[in-house]
């Protein structure tokens, strides 16, 4: 155990919002010396995420202005607590929408740490990792592989972990057909880890054009979901055993309810303030079900990170510095990002 306490503090460039719909600001932010369990990251890359945009408009709730936004963040650990066991001065990690956990409500006791009932996030409930410096728990810190670089652990924190973790939950075997729905920020990447797992990988998109850069993902059979026979030739099929809905479009996800398999699982990953529509009888009659999936713990990420490296997955992303932050957001916002936003905070270049 680190019996010795991190005294100094730092002072470093951050972005901080200062409350709904207020520009990213770049300011000198004091950093204290980390205490207990905690460990200061000096970051290197933190990746910009759709829901980010819950931060900018404000309607996350609980959240506290000013904050920094950012919760796909990679580093290196500057200094520690000293009550801090696994990590040393030195050691790279990083840190997802997993910012920090109660330990004591039911989820946390049963060991599920990503539904806690006091879940912390970095960038809405804690400072996140679009600055120079961040403070979190060693608990919510996952260790980055050696093979893995700064710029493509990030994303993984996220967008990585969320679709990870959903298809290794949804109780699909090998062989069975998995969809993605949407092959964007998230969906890129569940198509990756669709066919590695073993699963028969159906990728569904807007368009046709679409369809080659899906098959170099992976995909066994692409699906233009603008075709008006796509949601029934997936349900001539056969079906599909999941469908991962990675985009953030309810109205989108809506017709394809109709295309899963008796016993198939919607699971829905991404966020939009609309309703889900579907009728009672789609799910009564062959025991369907539509779930969502929270993304992971740290443990979680590590899993997800070892995966990529193990099989060659890697996010498709663009760099942005630091002082270009908010251009980098106006791109993922603006659905033109292939795939993934990365702020190069330390200045490295990927």
């Amino acid at each position: 155990m680190n019996l010795k306490a991190a005294t100094s503090t730092k002072s470093g460039l951050a972005i901080r919002i200062a409350g709904p719909k207020s520009p990213f600001l770049i300011q000198e932010v004091s950093f204290p010396a980390p205490e207990s369990d905690q460990v200061l990251l000096k970051i290197s890359a933190c990746g910009i995420c759709h829901s980010d945009s819950m931060a900018v408009e404000g309607t996350y709730p609980g959240i506290k202005f000013p904050i920094v936004p950012g919760h796909e963040i990679a580093g290196i650990v500057e200094s520690t607590g000293p009550a801090v066991v696994r990590l040393k001065v030195g050691d790279r990690a990083a840190v997802g929408w997993h910012g920090e956990h109660c330990f004591y409500c039911e989820p946390c006791r049963s060991g599920d740490f990503i539904s806690c009932l006091n879940l912390k996030v970095p960038g809405f409930t804690l400072n996140g990792g679009c600055a120079q410096y961040a403070i979190f728990s060693e608990s919510s810190c996952a260790s980055i592989p050696d093979a893995l670089s700064d710029f493509d652990a990030a994303p993984l924190l996220c967008a990585g972990v969320s679709t990870f973790n959903a298809l290794r939950n949804a109780g699909a075997k090998p062989g069975d057909t998995v969809a993605i729905l949407g092959v964007g920020g998230l969906g890129h990447l569940a198509v990756q880890f669709a066919k590695k797992m073993g699963f028969y990988t159906v990728a569904i998109a807007r368009g046709k054009d679409k369809a080659a850069f899906a098959n170099k993902l992976g995909a066994d059979h692409y699906l233009d979901s603008e075709s008006a026979d796509a949601v029934a030739s997936l349900k001539a099929s056969g079906g599909a055993n999941v469908i991962l809905a990675t985009a953030s479009n309810s109205k989108a996800i809506s017709p394809w309810i109709g295309a899963l398999a008796v016993a198939g699982k919607m699971v829905v990953v991404g966020i939009d303030s609309e309703p889900i529509s579907f009728l009672p009888l789609q799910l009564i009659k062959g025991h369907r079900q539509i779930m969502g999936w929270p993304g992971g713990s740290a443990k979680d990420a590590e899993d997800c990170m070892k995966f990529a490296v193990r099989f060659g997955i890697r996010p498709m992303i663009e760099t942005y510095s630091l002082e270009n932050a908010a251009a980098g957001y106006e791109r993922m916002m603006s659905g033109k990002a292939r795939f993934r936003v990365v702020i190069d905070v330390a200045g490295a270049g990927k």
